[in-house]
């Protein structure tokens, strides 16, 4: 063999030895995402399904509103464009949904356990999370239907590899803690009720695996003692040195904590799963300890809002028409949504959520720390 031929047989061998073996784990692009949660996480479902939302909802970005709850994309779209994915359509959306990478079946108010009181008439939407698995469960089979059928409404839905590849995104929680601290019982007693609550949280991961999903992305949930809904709601709520309602940020990590342990459990239970927590309670809330950092101003005060030392009252919906003293009021926005932090009283603006959205993709605030484009992985047999 000539010189140049052993040198390059060597340089081959030496390649392949000092790899990673190749059967350990198999890392790809996501070609799709399926979404669950809350209204965190919601790109229109609740508006579709009940009543459209108005601006200046979406104003920053869309220049018109679309069912999110903040002035422009949320942490689920910034998901999806980094993988070079359109935007998700809510699986509720009967007008022009695509679905060809992906689904969104979270809605706003949306609850992990059964929730005691539904819209119209109470606080909480339908769609819980056992009933988001059931549409995805019922989904999964009419894709086949469809694509068999051929024809426009073929190339409209996933691939049947994609349920396998997809990538399984979580954002729910919040409002099964918030829905206990306006349910008239004691902060002890919402904590009581948190370990149930991660069960149905895990019964449901289960559920979707059981359907063929592989690739986990969790979130935990974020201090809710520092939305002007807590704020302003309960007002003799000790605060820490950022203005924040210690006690109900407690009840946040309380939730992340059992959540995180359950999560490690699930990785024993489901060998071949990549489960990714994610905690985006760390970012919101520094958020909040160094506003200026980050070059927000008022951090505690809702952009789009009326009324109080917190700019938000529950009569006065960002988007409404209020009357006040027979005075009709718009509710509208702030002048400037990038320098603020909080969009509603509830959600955050799109300049939080992409500051967010910029930390926890790297991977520094997940367990194990993974990046979001290294999220999407199966491990082999």
């Amino acid at each position: 063999m000539a010189p140049i031929e052993m040198s390059l047989v060597s340089l081959i061998v030496l390649i392949l030895c000092t790899s990673a073996p190749i059967s350990a784990t198999n890392f790809f692009d996501c070609p799709a995402i399926f979404n669950f949660g809350a209204s965190n996480a919601d790109t229109g479902g609740l508006a579709a399904a009940f009543q459209a939302l108005q601006l200046p909802n979406g104003e920053t970005f869309f220049n018109r509103s679309t069912g999110r709850f903040s002035d422009g994309r949320i942490i689920i779209d910034f998901i999806a464009q980094s993988f070079g994915l359109p935007f998700l359509s809510p699986y509720l959306n009967s007008l022009g949904p695509n679905f060809t990478h992906g689904v969104n079946f979270a809605t706003a108010a949306s609850t992990i356990k059964i929730p005691n009181s539904i819209i119209p008439n109470g606080m909480f939407s339908p769609f819980y999370l056992r009933i988001q698995y059931i549409q995805f469960r019922d989904f999964i089979p009419r894709t086949k239907f469809i694509r068999d059928q051929g024809g426009v409404f073929a190339t409209l839905i996933p691939k049947e590899e994609y349920f396998s590849k997809a990538l399984y995104t979580f954002d729910i929680g919040q409002n099964d803690l918030t829905g206990g601290f306006f349910g008239n019982v004691t902060i002890q007693q919402v904590n009581a009720t948190i370990p149930d609550i991660v069960n149905n949280f895990i019964v449901n991961i289960k559920n979707i695996h059981s359907l063929g999903a592989r690739s986990f992305w969790i979130h935990n949930t974020g201090p809710i003692g520092c939305l002007p809904l807590i704020l302003a709601n309960f007002p003799s709520a000790i605060k820490d040195s950022y203005g924040c309602a210690k006690q109900y940020n407690e009840v946040s990590q309380y939730f992340n904590l059992k959540l995180k342990e359950a999560l490690a459990q699930l990785r024993v239970d489901l060998p071949l799963a990549a489960i990714t927590y994610v905690d985006v309670y760390s970012p919101k809330y520094s958020l909040f300890q160094n506003p200026k950092k980050y070059g927000f101003e008022l951090p505690l005060v809702a952009c789009c809002g009326y009324g109080g030392e917190y700019n938000y009252d529950n009569r006065a919906r960002c988007g409404e028409t209020i009357n006040i003293n027979g005075t009709r009021i718009f509710v509208g926005s702030c002048k400037s949504p990038s320098t603020r932090i909080i969009w509603d009283g509830t959600h955050y603006t799109e300049a939080a959520n992409k500051i967010v959205f910029d930390q926890i993709s790297t991977g520094a605030f997940t367990d194990p720390p993974i990046p979001l484009n290294r999220a999407c992985y199966r491990k082999l047999t």
